[in-house]
């Protein structure tokens, strides 16, 4: 059984989505839920509160593997800076804890989710229900992407297994 932890990264909200993956690839939900960083009085200490609250969902829940949403190009300039600097401080907090860490583009999340990579977010929330046999569950947003990224590793990872590929290769395929 191998434990993901997936990062949607924001200076706002940020979400975490933790599943198991069995041997023979189900996933199994395991936990979800967005860090709220809006109660910090400032923008580094949002980051602050980023990096504890991720720290003490690393101690929790114990994953083996990260998988993070790659920045995109957000409305403004000032908020793809803000997005980088939450990206990077989650980055910063797992790689301290020497956790191999994958990297997801938004096009290649719902492709692997949804079949192609234009997808809405409704769609991506209903393939995350679905695929983690959650069907009655209400989802927050950021939490839902988190789970979708974790969903993307998984996929990613048995991918590469059965082909020889690394998963490097096949994010640059969009396979």
């Amino acid at each position: 059984m191998i434990r993901i932890l997936g990062i949607d990264p924001g200076s706002q909200r940020t979400g975490i989505g933790v599943i198991d993956v069995a041997a023979d690839g189900r996933c199994t939900f395991v936990h979800a839920q967005a860090l709220v960083l809006l109660e910090a009085e400032d923008f580094p200490s949002r980051l602050g509160l980023l990096c504890d609250g991720l720290e003490t969902l690393l101690d929790q829940w114990q994953p083996q593997q990260i998988a993070i949403e790659t920045v995109f190009m957000a409305k403004s300039a000032t908020s793809a800076l803000k997005l980088g600097h939450a990206r990077g401080a989650a980055l910063a907090t797992v790689v301290r804890r020497r956790l191999p860490v994958s990297e997801y583009a938004p096009r290649v999340i719902k492709q692997s989710l949804v079949g192609r990579g234009a997808a809405d977010k409704e769609q991506v929330q209903h393939m995350v229900r679905l695929l983690l046999n959650l069907p009655g569950m209400k989802l927050q947003a950021d939490a839902a992407d988190a789970l979708a990224i974790a969903l993307t590793h998984a996929h990613m990872s048995a991918t590469a297994a059965r082909t020889g590929l690394s998963t490097a290769l096949l994010r640059r395929r969009g396979a």
